[in-house]
């Protein structure tokens, strides 16, 4: 072995008698502890959060002090400036509940009319541009701000456990979180000073810690139920490569729900009402209780002490799933459609990974069994298991791990696109379209001498705007002046790694262009984005008849502008009956296409007036012709 001179060579060597020390390292990994980056991946979850890294070339979950890995995600603001993290929190959660914030995740990127079951939350929700704020005894505080905190205790516990500041962290979300959701939690990690590496989705996190990309081959269920949100993903592996077939699910569904819905069938069993903030914490934390305690037991006491009188009943698993049936149901709807996407049928899955501390329930898991025709795998933590997926997928990224060779192919949920005239959704780039993805069309002017365009950025599997989610809108300034339709847009959707958008518009011509990264205003509706694919196919007949007729009044309108644009320039060339034809004609059509609601009338008056106006176009065809010709000879030209 040969040895290493020092970093500043000294003219004497005194001794040689001295003992060498050698540099250890993990295979595949640096031997130069000094340039190992500290990376950990961060599961930020609606009921626990977690931090894991690789240590030693596994990936843990790292404790806090007190030996404990699951850091609840509660925040409790004192009156006094202070406040209190996780399970300090959780102490005095039901006596000050209008200032212990859980669940905040549900929260991020929502407006107040979106969020589900708000009567039932403890604190005041402010409704404010943007996001909804939550009144504490700190003032107002924003659901990325009560995020940030959670985040920054996990950061502090991954520096401490390595006594070195983090390069950075690879931080999982929801599959199905929208554009504003992603964005918001990016938000967060910067108030908590950490670097984002990158979004991932839960799922492929979770398939990424089974090890499936090193011993399996096939496609992949992951059945991903957590506190606060439910995705399915249906994974492809080869030979590490990990490929999103298909994505689906519902941000605003989770065991947050199975507790309120098994709190409102008690409440309606034994007449009693929640009144006051600390009725409903403790509503929700006995709802909680009896719900872990029936996976264990076939009977569990529910017993809620609320200001008025005390909430008590018997509770049996069966009476349970009666009090949760349309939220399974809800679940396993969700399935289909994405078995549907992905064209697979139930059979040809080979292996459904369960992963979220609610898919713990017994009534998930032998729904899941019953559909699949299999026992899904539970061999690991579910509450652990996404956190250590992007444990893994975090050390690679810092270059730690040199020999890492895993390739995620992850998807977008909902299509993204363009309005165009009339109300109208031109697709861009398609649902389960895998990322990071780069997609272009071009489009044209409406109108001559048309110098502007604006731009509306939209999501959602719907025909019309109306129907879909608006993301952002910007303009794009300084085209040259031309005759409509000559100018040539082309719009470039570029979606990165994390699934965030930027949308560029130039035009080919003039060289003129414009770009926004698309920050939406945070608030999509859960209503709308849980149906917005159900609503594509059960709807689909009749969006495409409402197409066809914004269609076809899109080209009614064109025809007439051009037919008016031709009278006043050339009307001269017409005889009084040919100019009276042809206004009766544009009249009639102006009729039909502002009263009727069929297209094929609309487009058969449109087709009457480009016929009536055939001798017109011809005549003055030829007039240009003999303009152009004036005073040439035959020999000139």
């Amino acid at each position: 072995m040969k040895s290493l001179e020092p970093a500043q060579p000294s003219a004497r060597r005194p001794h040689r008698n001295f003992m060498a020390l050698l540099q250890i390292s993990e295979p595949g990994q640096t031997p130069d502890p000094h340039q190992r980056r500290i990376a950990v991946g961060i599961d930020l979850g609606t009921t626990h959060s977690l931090v894991a890294a690789v240590r030693h070339g596994v990936a843990e979950c790292l404790p806090d002090e007190q030996g404990r890995v699951l850091l609840p995600s509660v925040v409790r603001y004192l009156a006094g400036g202070g406040r209190q993290i996780g399970q300090d929190a959780l102490i005095d959660a039901v006596a000050d509940a209008e200032n212990t914030i859980a669940s905040a995740k549900r929260l991020m990127g929502r407006r107040l009319g979106d969020i589900v079951g708000r009567d039932q939350l403890p604190y005041r929700l402010l409704d404010q541009p943007g996001m909804v704020t939550i009144q504490t005894a700190h003032g107002e505080k924003s659901p990325v701000e009560v995020s940030a905190e959670i985040l920054a205790t996990l950061r502090y516990r991954a520096e401490d456990t390595f006594n070195d500041d983090l390069y950075g962290a690879v931080i999982t979300v929801p599959a199905y979180f929208d554009d504003a959701q992603r964005q918001a939690t990016k938000d967060a990690a910067k108030l908590a000073g950490i670097h984002v590496l990158r979004l991932i989705n839960e799922p492929t996190a979770a398939a990424i810690a089974y090890g499936l990309d090193n011993a399996s081959e096939g496609v992949y269920a992951v059945f991903d139920l957590g506190g606060g949100t439910f995705d399915v993903s249906i994974l492809r592996l080869t030979q590490g490569v990990f490929e999103v077939i298909a994505t689906g699910g519902d941000s605003a569904l989770g065991g947050d729900d199975y507790d309120a819905a098994l709190a409102d069938w008690v409440l309606a069993r034994t007449g009693a009402t929640a009144a006051t903030p600390a009725d409903k914490a403790a509503l929700k934390a006995a709802a909680r209780r009896a719900k872990e305690a029936l996976s264990a037991s076939d009977n569990v006491a529910f017993s809620a002490r609320l200001s008025t009188t005390e909430a008590r009943f018997d509770l049996k698993p069966e009476d349970f799933e009666a009090a949760t049936a349309a939220l399974t149901a809800r679940c396993m709807t969700t399935v289909r459609r994405v078995l549907r996407d992905a064209k697979l049928a139930p059979d040809e899955i080979k292996g459904v990974v369960m992963v979220g501390g609610s898919t713990r329930m017994p009534v998930i898991r032998r729904a899941v069994a019953e559909f699949f025709g299999r026992e899904p795998l539970t061999n690991l933590n579910p509450d652990e298991v996404v956190a250590l997926g992007a444990a893994i997928q975090a050390n690679q990224l810092a270059g730690n791990d040199s020999a890492g060779d895993l390739l995620l192919l992850d998807v977008i949920p909902l299509s993204l696109g363009l309005e165009t005239m009339g109300g109208l959704v031109e697709r861009i780039v398609p649902r389960n379209q895998t990322i990071p993805v780069a997609m272009a069309q071009d489009f044209t002017t409406y109108k001559d001498g048309q110098t502007a365009l604006a731009l509306h950025v939209v999501q959602g599997e719907r025909d019309l705007v109306q129907d879909c989610r608006s993301l952002a809108r910007f303009e794009l300034r300084g085209i040259p002046p031309m005759a409509a339709g000559a100018a040539r847009i082309r719009v470039t959707f570029t979606v990165d790694a994390d699934g965030l958008l930027n949308v560029s518009a130039r035009e080919q011509i003039s060289g003129v262009e414009a770009q926004i990264d698309v920050k939406p205003s945070y608030g999509l509706s859960d209503e709308q984005i849980a149906q917005m694919l159900q609503d594509s196919f059960s709807t689909a007949e009749a969006d495409v008849k409402a197409r066809a007729l914004v269609e076809a009044k899109v080209d009614a309108d064109r025809m007439l502008l051009a037919t008016q644009s031709a009278l006043a320039a050339d009307a001269a060339l017409l005889a009084e009956s040919e100019r009276a034809e042809i206004d009766a004609l544009m009249l009639s059509l102006r009729g039909i296409a502002a009263n009727s609601v069929d297209a094929a009338a609309i487009e058969a008056a449109t087709k009457a007036l480009a016929d009536g106006t055939e001798a017109f176009a011809a005549a003055r065809m030829n007039a240009g012709i003999q303009r152009a010709l004036a005073g040439k000879s035959l020999e000139s030209i």
